[in-house]
């Protein structure tokens, strides 16, 4: 009978979860950087991360964008400035404003929908909690709609317990759009309780990219020995994707790339979940399955859980060009 040969490689099976990786909010706004750089030239200003990843930001600096974290570090110039899928606060652009900045929203639709829920809700004479993790830039932005004081943000359940405010039955909620579905639903059923009359969304705030991801985690980690996420560590919903994954049972690692996997955690396993945050491109996702292909016999099988063909129209300083 023949040897095998030395140094043959384990078997290795990958799920691969889909939907992963980037969302339709995603796409617009590193499509409205990329259109306003052909547009305008470089250099076109960006404040804040236009996305959560660090690839994607990279390849945008290389191509002549330049992000900043306020507007105050840009110079008096014509060069556009594009506000990132995260949504600003009003402050933001009545600034951009009164210094005649050339400014292009690029905040995710789904967020605007949030800004004008928590608006109308304000003008109806309703104090609005909003559930979110305090300092992600989607919270500060959605906070920022209103005056200071309007909106009281909620983070757990036991933030609920603490809450003293002066009219209980003139209330609203919103949510971030990038939480955990779980987590969210949990808040939400224990606001519901403490304030019976409590006024929620008419549509789910948590984005069809979110639930989608998740949904696709939930169905793989309970039949693989261990999850990779590829996302940034500030991501909001690469890490909701890890806690979901670690909640159903599987070992998981957020990676931004294949440096950063953690070869102790994956030596001994014979199947592994892969997915992807809504800011991850597709690209970190094959250097990741190569890395793996050098150490094991792969075969991959992709689990889908939906079909996603939504798509938004770019901001309208830019559709000309699409």
């Amino acid at each position: 009978m023949n040897a095998q040969p030395r140094g043959l490689k384990p078997p290795l099976k990958i799920l691969l979860c889909s939907p992963r990786g980037f969302c339709a909010g995603v796409v617009r706004a590193i499509d409205a950087v990329e259109r306003a750089l052909a547009k305008y030239g470089p250099p076109v200003y960006v404040r804040h991360e236009i996305v959560h990843n660090r690839y994607v930001v990279e390849s945008l600096k290389a191509k002549g964008a330049v992000f900043v974290e306020e507007l105050e570090e840009i110079p008096q110039t014509d060069a556009p400035v594009i506000f990132s899928a995260h949504g600003v606060a009003k402050a933001v652009s009545a600034e951009a404003q009164s210094r005649n900045l050339l400014a292009i929203d690029a905040t995710c639709p789904l967020v605007t929908k949030v800004h004008r829920e928590a608006e109308i809700h304000w003008k109806r004479g309703r104090r609005v909690l909003l559930v979110g993790h305090s300092g992600h830039p989607e919270v500060v932005g959605t906070m920022g709609q209103l005056p200071e004081g309007a909106v009281v943000l909620v983070e757990s359940v036991e933030d609920i317990k603490n809450l003293s405010l002066d009219d209980e039955k003139n209330l609203a909620y919103v949510t971030q759009t990038t939480l955990s579905l779980d987590d969210s639903q949990e808040i939400v059923s224990a606001l519901t309780k403490r304030f019976p009359a409590i006024v929620g969304p008419h549509k789910e705030d948590i984005c069809y990219a979110t639930t989608n991801r998740q949904a696709a985690v939930k169905e793989v980690a309970p039949n693989v020995d261990a999850v990779i996420v590829v996302g940034s560590p500030n991501s909001s919903n690469s890490q909701r994707l890890r806690e979901v994954a670690e909640r159903a049972g599987a070992p998981a690692q957020l990676v931004q790339g294949k440096s950063e996997i953690d070869w102790a955690l994956f030596s001994n396993i014979t199947s592994l979940g892969i997915t992807a945050g809504a800011s991850a491109p597709e690209v970190l996702v094959e250097e990741i399955m190569d890395a793996f292909a050098e150490r094991y016999e792969i075969s991959v099988e992709t689990v889908s859980t939906a079909d996603e063909s939504v798509s938004f129209p770019l901001p309208k300083e830019l559709r000309a060009m699409a």
